[in-house]
């Protein structure tokens, strides 16, 4: 019978993060993808590709939870972009009423279509509400800093604090993706369990952040997690599996390519 991993997610309506991306993902990984949709993020072709940000109605949220965990019972979930407070609320709920295996967190803290007090509100919900949930949340550097209320980030030692003091929040596993943000030839990233701090490395590819490389890692985790493996394997296949998304990039017509792991990988 197919594994089943489970996301609850934005869709992003180009295709290369989000919904979108994490269902892509579960496939190429091999298990089946179900997803519940939070909200609708649209760039304006017509607006220099800003941010269009319309929320789905948290009674629809919770109507796609009840009938994708009634239908398949998963027990590892992916979250990505929640979006409002009101929402977090709704999935947080979700969580506490089940029991689940593993909750990976992708933070998503801040969406440009949205009003800054209206963002930190948002921050301040996933902080109380889901954080304490997670059995790994998967922060970049930006959502690092925020979350672990550092200035900066500019080293390894600095990627291992940050990891410290999102693990005091409540989740087990914190995985900080230093991704392009640090100087240097790699590409690094730390995983704390609680206790050790494990560094992780690849090569850059070029020096620009694409789009859907959090929301691949993220979920190619929960895949991994889904069939079995532990949570620092997990993680390691994840890097490497994004890493060769990153190399396969594709270009559209939008500013930004999109990760895009080549069939087979």
């Amino acid at each position: 019978m197919p594994v089943v991993s489970y996301v609850i997610a934005g869709s992003e309506s180009t295709g290369g993060a989000g919904l979108q991306a994490d269902l892509r993902t579960f496939a190429q990984r091999g298990v089946y993808g179900v997803g519940t949709i939070t909200c609708i993020v649209s760039f304006d072709p017509k607006a220099q590709w800003a941010h269009r940000f319309v929320p789905i109605d948290p009674s629809v949220i919770a109507d796609q939870i009840e009938a994708a965990t009634t239908a398949h019972d998963p027990d590892v979930v992916k979250i990505g972009m929640l979006g409002t407070p009101d929402t977090i609320s709704t999935v947080a709920q979700a969580l506490r009423v089940k029991s689940w295996r593993h909750v990976v967190v992708d933070p998503v803290l801040i969406c440009k279509g949205q009003e800054p007090g209206a963002a930190l509100d948002t921050d301040n919900a996933l902080r109380a509400e889901i954080l304490p949930q997670a059995t790994v949340v998967t922060p970049n550097l930006f959502e690092a800093r925020t979350l672990a209320g550092m200035e900066s980030i500019e080293s390894v030692d600095d990627l291992g604090e940050a990891a410290r003091r999102i693990g005091a929040l409540g989740p087990r596993y914190v995985v900080v993706k230093g991704g392009v943000g640090l100087a240097g030839p790699d590409a690094v990233d730390v995983v704390f369990d609680g206790s050790e701090v494990t560094v992780l490395r690849s090569p850059k590819v070029g020096d620009e952040r694409v789009s859907g490389a959090g929301c691949v890692f993220a979920a190619a985790t929960t895949a991994e997690l889904a069939k079995g493996a532990d949570v620092l394997d997990a993680v390691q296949t994840a890097k490497e599996f994004t890493h060769a998304g990153i190399v396969g990039r594709i270009a559209s017509a939008a500013p930004f390519d999109a990760v895009c792991v080549p069939a087979g990988q």
